[in-house]
């Protein structure tokens, strides 16, 4: 099998998010269908830090879940002919283990467990100086593939 690492721009390609919600620096290595492993580098620049909260600031929750699902987007839309594609959320389950901190190196690793009828179920988990922060079972679909599937109603 095929790895390859994608840097911030090549990155773009299937990845449809972008700054300020962009939540992936960078992919070390992804085997399209299978799994995608990288990272978020947090300064004290990220949008979020100031107000999630002034004296104490951390990544917020729902930004660690969304950078696990775009993990995961990443090990899906790098399948032939998925390029460019849009994924939507169906369900997520997620457990936070720690609070992840400017000065951090956010690492993220998401497992494709199936993908069949354009509906991708995932495991995602993030570490901080290899410790969890986050994990997650996840749900995410290419809605113009699943539309293929669904029932039609009759005319």
């Amino acid at each position: 099998m095929d790895t390859f690492s994608l840097d911030c721009r090549e990155l773009q390609a299937y990845q449809p998010n972008r700054y300020p919600f962009l939540m992936i620096d960078h992919v070390d290595e992804v085997a399209p269908g299978q799994y995608a492993r990288g990272y978020k580098n947090l300064t004290m620049n990220e949008w979020y830090f100031p107000v999630h909260f002034p004296d104490g600031p951390n990544m917020p929750g729902a930004l660690q879940l969304e950078a696990l699902a775009q993990m995961l987007t990443v090990a899906i839309t790098t399948l032939p002919g998925l390029q460019g594609k849009v994924t939507h959320a169906l369900q997520h389950t997620v457990r936070f283990r720690r609070e992840v901190v400017p000065g951090e190196r956010f690492e993220i690793l998401a497992e494709v467990l199936s993908w069949k009828r354009g509906i991708c179920k995932g495991k995602g988990t993030a570490t901080v100086n290899g410790e969890v922060a986050c994990e997650a079972d996840m749900m995410i679909t290419i809605p113009e593939i699943l539309e293929q599937y669904l029932p039609r109603g009759k005319d």
